[in-house]
This record gives C-alpha cells, sequence and structure tokens, in this order.
C-alpha cells in the first residue's frame, strides 16, 4: 500500500483527565500500527506532551500540523483544537474534562464531515461533565446520531466471543418497556442485516433476540412485551427472509454459551446486552456504532479516573477499536466495489 493511499484515522482524545491519551500514546508506541493506517489526533500538544512526560513514555514522536494538507502519512500527526493553556488533573472529572473532550470530537466529526479523515476512533467521554449547550445527549451514539445518523443507530459491541446490539440505549430502566414496539425491534433487526452486510461482509447474519422479562415473560406470566411485541417482530422478520430467533430468556442465553450459535445478538436494554459482553470480552471489546453513513468505533471502558495518569490502563480494547475501524473500511471499499460492477454488468446487458 502507497504511503498515500494510507487509511487516515480521526481520533478524539475523550476526557482530558481520564485514561483515553494514555491508551492511544500506549497503542502508537508499537510503530507497525504506522503501517496500517495513519493516525490523526485531535487535541493540543500540551495534553500530548504532558502525558507522554507523565507516563515516562519514551521516543513517542508526533507532528503538530496546521490542517490535513500538512499532515505525515508516515508519523501520529496532531491538529490542535484549541490554543489557550489548559491545567490537566489526572483521575478528576471537572467542566475543563468536558469542555476539552467535546472541542475534540467536534475537531475530528467536521474533519469526518468534510472527508478529510476516512473514520473515527473516540476515547472516553464522561458522559455528565461534557454536557453543555453544545451537546445534549446521552453519548456519543445519540451525538453521532445527530450528525450521521440514516435510519436506525445502534449500539453494537463486537469482539471475538461476541456481538451484542442493543434496541434502547442509554436511558433510564424505567423508560426501557415503553421504548420496546414491534417498530422499534425490526428497524434494530433491519439495521444489523444492513450493517452486517456492508460493514462485516456477512450476507445472512443470524441474530439471537432476547426478552425483556425474566424467563422472556413465560408466557404472559411475567410481562406482555414478548407476546405484544417481541414475537411479532420476529415472526415478520422470519417472513422477511430474515435469520432471526428467539426470544431468549437473558439469564440462561448465556450461561449455556447459546450466544456461540448466532452472529450477534439483540438485546433489548443496556445492562442486559453489556453486563455479559464485559464480562465476556473486558479488555478486548469494541463499541461499533452501526447504522451511520461514517465509521465509528470505540473502546468498551470508560474514562477510568481511578488508574488515570498511573500507567496502568491496557490499550488492548483501544488498539482493537483501531483494528475494527479498518476492517469495516476495508469492507464497505470492497463491498462497493462489488455493488458497483454489478451495476456495470447490468447496465452492459441491458444495452446489447
Amino acid at each position: 500500500m502507497r504511503d498515500n493511499a494510507k487509511i487516515k484515522i480521526g481520533i478524539s482524545v475523550g476526557d482530558i483527565n481520564g485514561i483515553g491519551i494514555e491508551v492511544i500514546l500506549k497503542a502508537f508506541s508499537d510503530k507497525r500500527m504506522l503501517d496500517l493506517c495513519t493516525p490523526i489526533i485531535y487535541a493540543h500538544k500540551k495534553v500530548l506532551t504532558f502525558y507522554i512526560k507523565q507516563l515516562n513514555i519514551e521516543k513517542f514522536n508526533f507532528l503538530v500540523a496546521k490542517s490535513i494538507d500538512d499532515i505525515s502519512f508516515k508519523k501520529v500527526n496532531l491538529i490542535q483544537c484549541w490554543e489557550e493553556e489548559i491545567s490537566i488533573d489526572p483521575g478528576n472529572s471537572n467542566k475543563e474534562g468536558g469542555k476539552y473532550a467535546l472541542l475534540s470530537l467536534q475537531g475530528a466529526c467536521a474533519a469526518l464531515q468534510k472527508k478529510e479523515i476516512d473514520l473515527l476512533v473516540t476515547a472516553p467521554i464522561n458522559k455528565d461533565n461534557i454536557q453543555s449547550d453544545d451537546f445534549r445527549f446521552t453519548g456519543h451514539t445519540e451525538y453521532l446520531h445527530s450528525l450521521f445518523g440514516q435510519k436506525k443507530t445502534l449500539m453494537l459491541l463486537t469482539s471475538e466471543e461476541l456481538k451484542v446490539a442493543l434496541v434502547t440505549g442509554h436511558m433510564s430502566i424505567s423508560e426501557v418497556a415503553n421504548s420496546i414496539s414491534k417498530e422499534n425491534i425490526l428497524e434494530s433487526i433491519e439495521s444489523l442485516v444492513l450493517t452486517f452486510n456492508t460493514d462485516f461482509s456477512i450476507k445472512k447474519p443470524r441474530i439471537a433476540v432476547l426478552g425483556l422479562n425474566p424467563h422472556a415473560g413465560d408466557n404472559g406470566l411475567l410481562g406482555k412485551e414478548e407476546i405484544d411485541f417481541i414475537i411479532p417482530a420476529i415472526e415478520q422478520a422470519k417472513q422477511e427472509g430474515k435469520l432471526v430467533f428467539g426470544p431468549f430468556p437473558a439469564d440462561g442465553f448465556f450461561g449455556s454459551q447459546q450466544y456461540k450459535k448466532f452472529d450477534v445478538v439483540l438485546a433489548m436494554y443496556h445492562d442486559q446486552g453489556l453486563s455479559p459482553f464485559k464480562t465476556i470480552s473486558f479488555n478486548s471489546g469494541v463499541n461499533f456504532t452501526s447504522g451511520l453513513s461514517v465509521i465509528r468505533t470505540s473502546p468498551d471502558h470508560g474514562t477510568a479516573y481511578e488508574i488515570a495518569g498511573k500507567n496502568l490502563a491496557n490499550p488492548n480494547s483501544f488498539r482493537k477499536a483501531l483494528f475494527t475501524a479498518i476492517d469495516v473500511y476495508r469492507n464497505r471499499v470492497q463491498n462497493k466495489k462489488l455493488h458497483d460492477n454489478k451495476l456495470q454488468k447490468s447496465s452492459v446487458n441491458k444495452s446489447q
């Protein structure tokens, strides 16, 4: 691959007082990463130099580029999103951590909108301290949906062992039942099928759907959502030719390792899907946003203030997020080529 053909990965640094910058630095301390991609970090040079010194990272060089036209395809690049001096306080949540996390995210997203970068990898934010007049969202997924969403956007957690998607995302548990509908489930299934076709090159994904209630409702004894919404959605999806199964009781499904028979599991709410996922794939999980016109991944962990600045953060999940984003990008390029070739052949046949 020529240097100027490398995939350009935009990286937002997340909360500057969390472990985001540490895992970024550790991931790109392996120079082999630069054979796969060209990283462009959106932050300020003093934030990187602070953590390079704090963590005693040796021989980490980066280029401060004024614009995307000035980047080097052989180095880690940084484009500055602010100019003012800031105070960095590892391990503590404050307004500055949220403010500069948002400026980094906005800078990377602006580049993505202008197609200056090929994809986005986001380091963890604090969903509380990032709130402002410019950010009234419950997380990255909802914010990115407002910018790049098409139809249904899903949080999709991926690892080699398991893939889990969520019908409902970041919301109070008291709101979940009222957010479950046949239409919402069908849209989630449709989004997953498209994502697996385009992004993971699996044409007929096997989808396991979990119930909402204990024991998947026990035929209505423990709740009616399965009878009223979930089963009708599964039946309609089957009639449309999709490989959809369930609803499965969540506890026994994961305990008996039934998930290994499926390409993806569709959970009804956040902890129903993420608790088993993080138990199985804690240091290797990736958060992928399904349903966006662009590609975005992140590590499957938070700001981890308790270890920030102590050189204890494991970069494996962030590294996996980079690899996943690159794989999805390549799959999209390949599938677009196949689609264009089919259209071209069809056009030639019609003209003959």
